[in-house]
């Protein structure tokens, strides 16, 4: 099939899987098209969601998917369940790793766990458990703490009372993520 074809598909993907809003220079890059390929494959892309359940959202040149705002009641009332559950594993860990080494970027985080982490850390910033800061050395870009509602949840005063936070807060994570080596 002709790439330019799959265009709105493979943008889909990429913002399916990235889960935040994506700048148009970065699709292009990802996707290896020019920004005009990458406005006409949105707009079909956003013209393809009429009717359904999720759209595209665009805000300020960054596109993102999102539900349709017909459903919700539907999608409240699933994230407030997901407020009174349990964390799960994926979710403590995530939690735990911006704890102590926040704050932290995205590609920071998924070094360190060695997964996707986009939809676990959109769990924990729905719950307020981490809030999103700007990064200090790149403006287009984001890091992630904890809240002032996780020590609350912990009934924590400051970030020192987490068990071995000196310790564990000091080991030293590369700032950026270390180039594959050439076998």
């Amino acid at each position: 099939m002709n790439e330019e074809k799959n265009l709105p598909m493979i943008l889909e993907s990429i913002l399916f899987v990235h889960g935040e809003p994506m700048p148009l220079d970065r699709m292009c890059a990802i996707a290896d098209a020019g920004p005009d390929a990458v406005r006409e494959a949105l707009a079909i892309l956003g013209k393809s969601y009429e009717g359904r359940g999720i759209m595209l959202i665009e805000k300020d040149g960054s596109w993102q998917l999102g539900s349709h705002p017909a459903h919700a009641r539907y999608v409240e009332a699933l994230v407030k369940g997901e407020f009174g559950a349990v964390l799960s594993r994926v979710a403590l860990e995530t939690l735990a790793v911006v704890a102590y080494k926040g704050p932290i970027s995205r590609a920071n985080l998924e070094y360190i766990r060695g997964v996707n982490s986009s939809f676990t850390l959109r769990a924990l910033l729905m719950r307020g458990l981490i809030e999103r800061v700007d990064h200090p050395a790149d403006a287009r870009a984001h890091q992630y703490r904890t809240s002032i509602d996780f020590l609350k949840h912990l009934g924590l005063a400051r970030m020192e009372d987490l068990p071995r936070y000196q310790e564990l807060s000091q080991e030293v994570i590369p700032e950026k993520i270390p180039a594959p080596e050439n076998s």
